[in-house]
């Protein structure tokens, strides 16, 4: 293979190699996990099982909570529990007045598909977020003689249009109150938790904490990039946002610190809880995977404390909830990082994601309204954009495929002696003015792009549920047929972008190997061919979004090369040009010549060695 294309091949083997390492597990996690199953082992699986059954499965009985164990709050022990609806054009939720907190979200503009991957009759319901039944939405209340909690509480309400109030007071007519408002036009809530006439009560001034359990369920057809891209974020004061659990199961305590939001986000969704004035007084976050057996994506706790327990008898801390999709236009206005919870990606590929893909891609839309046609038209401009480059590259490989007749002998006169011919094709290049590395850059132009969608594809929601051709999600795998059993890394089905990804790569592939000369080292003949058959099975569950790209794109590359190779040169010419160029005087120095002498050094030592060793027989 032509030195140039094994150098873009590594690179992009390189670069795998990288974010497979980047995503791996750190030592502490790999650590944590041995742990785990240390314990896991030592305790009775069968009972292990029933347990995490029971947890997941079993109905949820609400607990009851007796006057006296309530105290000052013994009247709202009791009640009728009653349901509240706050809605408006995207968006229905649904409260309730036992503990005075949020049942469901209903989002009116997003589905989540019923069906399996493939299936032709599509069934769909609209998407609910925070609906699990297992779900807790409470505070926890130190009072100088016990600990009470909100949703043991049946809540007084009132409902005036889209703002629901919920209030439960004591005896000498201190209350706690939760008001809830719903924004028209918008997935946003105005909260605040209020406390009046309770100060004397409190019993430090860390009294006041929200407790929050949320059973993320699956709401996407590909579970394993969901289950990968679901966690819970937050932001300290000051600080970038973090996460906690992408990959796994992971804690986090911020003790004290000042922490401006916590998001819990699915793929495509989130719910999110931001401090509109002073800050949470330090949180504590932990996300636990269930096995892929058991319904629920990921449970996420939360715990923020409220600094309400002290000054004056009276206290409100004012919130934002947002309970809706990744759309980063919406979470970008509130100027708080929120639309950092997006997974494109960090460093300059997240930023390419955000500041230039997206915006571009987005602008494209404005006039195309089929996606998988904007992806396309998105890779010509890409195409055309480096095309420079690759004219370069063509011709690059042009005059080496021009000096091919000058390379033919150096093997016969040499034999055996690789280094020695890999040693004058060099200096037969540098004669001709001809850099074998010529054809490296479009690929290493293209690489930083190529990453960037690796991310974007599968993180950005406009592809969410977008058909383009026979695939029904861009967002996720295209399915050609399902398989009856499940092959490791590539799933039970065969995507046919990937297929036909994978069949453009080899007869790309197999064009450019008859314009290539093998002879010195034939395996690699067989060798080119693996990389079409490793990215198949890389590919196979992807985000179709992306591997419509890479096919595309190398259909693009195919006719772009063999349109130039067949029209735009010509070989006379350029053998012509090259001999115009061997006469010229050359200048010393440069990347070639150093590269040059040190091979003729390590020439010479080999030389020598060889001479020393038939001495000595």
């Amino acid at each position: 293979m032509e030195r140039n294309q094994l150098i873009g091949f590594g690179l992009i083997f390189l670069i795998l190699l990288g974010w497979s390492y980047m995503n791996s597990p750190t030592p502490e996690e790999i650590q944590a996990a041995k742990e785990k199953e240390r314990i896991a082992r030592e305790s009775s699986q069968s009972s292990d099982q029933s347990a995490a059954a029971d947890t997941y499965d079993m109905p949820v009985v609400e607990k009851k909570v007796t006057p006296a164990e309530l105290g000052i709050f013994a009247e709202a022990a009791s009640g009728e529990k009653k349901t509240y609806t706050l809605e408006n054009d995207l968006i229905t939720l649904s409260f309730t007045n036992k503990g005075g907190k949020l049942n469901y979200a209903e989002l009116k503009e997003h589905y989540k598909i019923l069906s399996a991957p493939g299936d032709d009759n599509i069934e769909k319901e609209l998407v609910k977020l925070f609906e699990d039944e297992k779900n807790k939405f409470g505070y926890q209340i130190n009072l100088t003689d016990r600990t009470i909690y909100t949703e043991d509480l049946y809540f007084d309400d009132q409902q005036s249009g889209n703002k629901v109030t919920f209030k439960a007071g004591t005896p000498d007519g201190g209350y706690i109150e939760q008001v809830y408002e719903l924004k028209d036009d918008s997935y946003e809530v105005d909260y605040s938790f209020n406390i009046v006439g309770l100060s004397s009560s409190l019993r430090n001034e860390d009294a006041v904490t929200l407790n929050i359990e949320n059973y993320l369920d699956p709401i996407e057809q590909n579970r394993y990039f969901e289950k990968t891209y679901s966690a819970v974020y937050f932001k300290e004061r000051e600080e970038s946002p973090e996460n906690c659990g992408c990959r796994g199961e992971d804690s986090e305590a911020l003790n004290g610190n000042p922490v401006e939001w916590v998001s819990m986000v699915n793929q495509f969704f989130n719910t999110s809880i931001m401090a509109t004035g002073e800050p949470f007084k330090g949180i504590t976050t932990a996300v636990s995977a269930p096995t892929d057996d058991l319904p629920d994506l990921k449970k996420i706790d939360a715990s923020m404390i409220l600094p309400l327990g002290s000054g004056s008898s009276s206290g409100a801390f004012d919130m934002k909830m947002y309970v809706g999709p990744n759309e980063y236009e919406r979470l970008v206005t509130y100027d708080v990082d929120l639309e950092e919870i997006i997974p494109f990606g960090n460093s300059i590929f997240g930023d390419i994601n955000r500041h230039l893909i997206r915006p571009f891609f987005n602008w494209l839309s404005g006039f195309i309204g089929n996606k998988g046609i904007v992806i396309i038209v998105l890779i010509f401009i890409i195409k055309m954009a480096v095309y420079p480059l690759t004219y370069k590259m063509l011709k690059s490989q042009a005059k080496m495929g021009a000096l091919k007749p000058q390379l033919a002998g150096l093997k016969d006169k040499y034999k055996d002696d690789a280094q020695k011919v890999q040693m004058e094709t060099m200096k037969i290049y540098r004669e001709y003015g001809v850099s074998p590395l010529g054809g490296c850059m479009p690929m290493i132009a293209q690489i930083p792009i190529w990453y960037a969608l690796f991310r974007f594809f599968p993180a950005s929601i406009t592809f969410r549920q977008e058909p383009f051709l026979w695939a029904q999600d861009l967002s996720s795998y295209d399915v050609w047929f399902n398989l009856p059993f499940t092959i490791p890394a590539m799933g039970a089905h065969l995507s046919l972008f990937t297929v036909l990804y994978a069949i453009s790569q080899v007869v790309y592939t197999y064009y450019n190997s008859k314009h290539m000369d093998m002879s010195a080292n034939p395996a690699m003949k067989y060798v080119q061919y693996l990389m079409p058959l490793m990215f198949f099975a890389f590919f196979n569950s992807y985000a179709s979004g992306l591997t419509c790209y890479m096919l595309f794109s190398n259909l693009f590359t195919i006719s772009q090369t063999i349109i130039t190779k067949n029209f735009v040169f010509d070989n006379d010419k350029i053998l012509d040009k090259l001999n115009v160029q061997k006469a010229k005087p050359k200048k010393k120095g440069g990347f070639q010549e150093k590269i040059a002498k040190a091979m003729e050094k390590q020439q010479k030592l080999r030389d020598e060695q060889a001479k020393q060793k038939g001495k000595k027989k």
